[in-house]
């Protein structure tokens, strides 16, 4: 590489690292974070004058945080056995529960790898950790903001004591913790489990490569269940009953942050490092994860940033506040505190029984796959998972039988304890049944997959993306129906007597539903997990150079006792790598899911608030209400416009990533990229997440002020909407990228097609699909849930300064919050856009900013220069011979 082209990549490195713009210099950013910074205060200032307003009055209840719980004590079960004591074997459950996720973290450490993968790994696991500190800071500006609008409203406007206040404050940070801890450890398991992955593809057995990276996403699962029931266990039995509500909307809000932040940060990260890396393999012809691709180190840390951090914050938060919904259901639409408590006890009781469960099931899969693969030289990668998923599923609903009935038998809703198990199965059932929909449309076995390939075959990338599109509409039709289904079941069952306890038991239903969905959550969360580890083994050993390395094979037998089955090793790991693809994608839909079915019951509480108890105004909830109607369409806008900003922040920083990896990689007389280099990559995709992450999360932020000041009707309809049309938005895009994902696997596994045309083809379509599955799908869960949450506060607020007479007022707010909210909207896309001008050419285009001028035009000669041979396309003749090995590996499955 010639002079001028390292130095115009040392001064974009400069333009782009942490903290400074990705497209001027430092002191425009500097003036923007200013304006902003005083904008965030100029708000705080403005609603703490309007609260300071209505103090006075008095009239402002508190919402959900004046929830007071009822008293357990009075709940016993057969045999005499109090609530209490229940709830407290439960706190004994979650000990035990991350007792074992930390045994397996230990045990994990102990296992055989050798240095050269060891030492990949811990450079994975060394960006991983700059990447979450730096994370961890910016999370603690967002709650900072959010803590100073709680304090606002709750101690200004609400009248609550500081006390109360600062229970609320202090719940929504170990909320944000809680998210941000489990992230963590997701990270540090997986890294370890890459490397010992990677390593045991050398000795030839498959059993291994199953074992290791699904008792880590078990760890995981385990260690994030238990600490999030934990919490909440903490919550109800030990903290006053009167200030319950406070803890438990202050624990939700900061869980929710924290997975809104990571999950969209980590979905753009990843695919700015996916893609960055991806189609180099298409500009100069080299084989994945190219030790001397400096894009590769930030592949594998958005590996884990996007498929685990993200995850791991995000199935944290949803099970949090899905028993969130569930308890303030419980406390405002049932009205005897008998059965309020009888409720409750049951709730956090089922969800104890179900972690054992889920690890007995995994117990006993492991044993029978040890023994079904023990000697065997080939396996199917996914049926483990798919027997663990439905293992786990029946066991589930078998336990839930059978503690509804324990728990319910000798209370007020003992006639009810069949249905209420029945229902809570419904989502059960869910948690696998949509695995297997997934799969339809996105394993390696399925016919939509094989039509994304047997597209390319002669259309190229134009037919593979026009066939992926095709698998993610069908998919989103199929599930929406299987849950629509589940959800009308779980409604006529609710119509069989459950009025007698409660008000809108439809509505409860429906949260049960999602309930039920994450009861498996620990083994939900391990197949999920699973993905990650298999992705990042695959890098390891290529990162590793192990193959170079001087008399390894002696080295291998002398220190370890195998000789190592080179090619055979490098197939499997790919083999099992196609498992995680689909097994990634089966979690996106359930957590989406359950986002979805939940914020029904988080939004009924809204109603429950507006309506006095159901007992005026419900006329308004209906389409003949204009307000109501257009917050039904306002929805689906806002959707819309979000897919669209985390594909921007996507291809912005895959652009820049691209750009600086064709002018930095060296080909020739190296083994591996620079480590100084591979950082330099990790730093271009952390700035475009955060400043992606901060415009479309202040956007959202706002959107929710204004649209809750605007009229609260119109409020529940744009709830109702972003739901329902993220619901089917997430579905298509994850199910449609996890089939080209899973079309790329094909060629490269099924086929050994690398390097052909029909290869090229279908990476194109996997760097379409990258942002639909891990960027904007993923980060419509956070995103609803969030919404759902913060408006409990926002409306409340806003009907209170309405009813002590300042509606023009909060007009006048709706408009600034819309005004502050379209900023955003603008700037995600023009304050993201790519800054070069449509006359640079491909190879010429420069790092630097807009205003300086291109690299020297040489470098390109020079970059031509360093192709191997190989990069000469492949001619069209390659890739018959490729389609009809295909249909015949077709025909045999069919």
């Amino acid at each position: 590489m010639d002079t001028a082209a390292r130095t115009a990549a040392e001064r974009s490195t400069a333009a782009h690292a942490p903290g400074a713009s990705p497209h001027e210099g430092s002191a425009p950013s500097r003036r923007r974070r200013a304006r902003l910074l005083v904008g965030l205060l100029a708000l705080t200032a403005l609603l703490a004058g309007c609260g300071q307003s209505t103090t006075s009055e008095g009239s402002v209840h508190g919402g959900e945080a004046s929830l007071a719980l009822p008293d357990l004590s009075q709940v016993t079960v057969l045999g005499g056995l109090s609530g209490r004591a229940l709830l407290g074997l439960g706190l004994v459950v979650c000990v035990m529960g991350l007792a074992m996720g930390v045994a397996t973290y230990l045990q994990m450490r102990k296992l055989e790898v050798h240095a050269s993968m060891r030492e990949v790994s811990e450079l994975i696991y060394s960006t991983c950790k700059a990447y979450l500190a730096q994370q961890g800071k910016f999370l603690v500006v967002l709650w900072a903001f959010i803590a100073a609008v709680i304090v606002v409203y709750y101690k200004v406007l609400v009248g609550f004591g500081w006390g109360r206040v600062a229970v609320v404050i202090a719940f929504s940070l170990i909320g944000m913790a809680g998210s941000y801890s489990v992230a963590w450890f997701g990270i540090r398991v997986n890294t370890l489990a890459n490397s010992r992955v990677a390593f045991a593809s050398l000795r030839g057995k498959p059993l291994p490569l199953h074992r290791m990276p699904l008792k880590a996403g078990m760890s995981i699962g385990m260690v994030l269940i238990s600490l999030e029931l934990l919490m909440m266990l903490v919550i109800l039995m030990f903290l006053p009953r009167e200030i319950a509500g406070a803890c438990f909307i202050g624990f939700a809000i900061g869980e929710s942050l924290g997975a809104s932040a990571l999950r969209i940060a980590g979905g753009i990260f990843t695919k700015i490092a996916d893609i960055g890396s991806d189609l180099m393999k298409i500009v100069f012809k080299i084989k994945e994860d190219d030790a001397r691709n400096p894009g590769v180190i930030a592949d594998c840390t958005g590996d884990n940033a996007g498929d685990s951090v993200g995850p791991s914050a995000d199935g944290f938060e949803t099970y949090g506040v899905t028993g969130v919904a569930l308890v303030t259901f419980v406390l405002l639409g049932v009205h005897d505190p008998a059965v309020q408590a009888s409720l409750l006890v049951w709730i956090f009781v089922v969800r104890a029984v179900m972690i054992v469960a889920s690890a007995v099931s995994y117990q006993l899969n492991d044993l029978w796959t040890a023994r079904r693969y023990r000697d065997a030289d080939r396996m199917d990668f996914e049926r483990p998972l798919s027997n663990l998923v439905w293992l786990t599923s029946a066991a589930c609903i078998v336990a839930t039988f059978l503690t509804t009935w324990f728990v319910l038998a000798d209370t007020a809703a003992a006639d009810q304890w069949w249905k209420l198990a029945t229902i809570v199965s419904c989502g059960t059932l869910a948690g696998a049944l949509i695995p297997e929909l997934v799969k339809a449309f996105t394993s390696t076995s399925s016919r939509h997959v094989r039509e994304v390939v047997k597209s390319s075959r002669q259309g190229g990338p134009s037919l593979n993306i026009l066939s992926g599109l095709v698998a993610g509409n069908f998919s989103a039709y199929w599930l929406g129906i299987a849950i629509v289904g589940l959800m009308g079941g779980s409604y006529l069952i609710s119509e069989q007597g459950l009025g007698d306890l409660m008000v809108a038991p439809a509505v409860f239903s429906f949260g049960l539903v999602a309930f039920g969905f994450l009861g498996m959550g620990p083994v939900t969360i391990a197949v999920d997990s699973y993905g990650p580890v298999t992705d990042n083994a695959q890098s390891v050993y290529e990162l590793s150079v192990i193959e170079d390395i001087e008399d390894i094979d002696d080295e291998l037998e002398r220190d370890y006792g195998f000789q190592p089955q080179w090619e055979r090793g490098k197939l499997m790991l790919e083999e099992n790598d196609g498992a995680g693809n689909t097994f990634k994608a089966t979690a996106k839909p359930v957590l989406i899911g359950t986002a979805v079915v939940g914020a029904t019951t988080m939004i009924f509480s809204i109603i429950m608030g507006l309506t006095g108890g159901l007992t005026e105004g419900i006329e308004n909830l209906s389409l003949l209400h204009p307000p109501f109607l257009l917050g039904l369409i306002t929805g689906g806008a806002v959707i819309f416009w979000f897919t669209g900003a985390s594909i921007q922040a996507v291809t912005t920083g895959a652009h820049r990533a691209v750009e600086f990896i064709k002018t930095t990689i060296k080909l020739d007389g190296v083994t591996k990229a620079s480590e100084e280099d591979s950082r330099r990559v990790v730093e271009i995709c952390t700035q475009y997440a955060q400043q992606g992450m901060l415009t479309m999360f202040l956007g959202v932020f706002f959107a929710t002020l204004a649209f809750a000041f605007v009229e609260p009707y119109f409020f529940i309809g744009y709830l109702v909407s972003i739901a329902t049309f993220g619901l089917y938005q997430a579905i298509f895009m994850a199910n449609a990228g996890g089939a080209w994902d899973n079309a790329k696997k094909i060629v490269e596994t099924d086929l050994h097609a690398k390097g052909t045309a029909l290869h090229d083809a279908t990476i194109v379509g996997d760097t379409v699909g990258d942002p639909y599955k891990d960027t904007s799908s993923v980060a419509l869960n956070p995103v609803i849930k969030f919404t759902t949450l913060f408006g409990l506060l926002a409306v409340d607020l806003a009907v209170s300064l309405t009813d002590d007479g300042l509606h023009t007022l909060v007009v006048s707010l709706a408009a600034v919050f819309f005004v502050i909210s379209a900023f955003f909207v603008h700037r995600s896309f023009y304050g993201m856009r790519i800054r070069t001008s449509l006359e640079d050419d491909d190879e010429g285009a420069s790092l630097a900013p807009a205003d300086e001028p291109p690299a020297d035009a040489h470098a390109s000669d020079e970059r031509a220069s360093e192709k191997p041979a190989s990069a000469e396309p492949a001619l069209p003749e390659q890739a018959r011979p490729v389609d009809d090995e295909l249909g015949a590996k077709e025909a045999s499955v069919s």
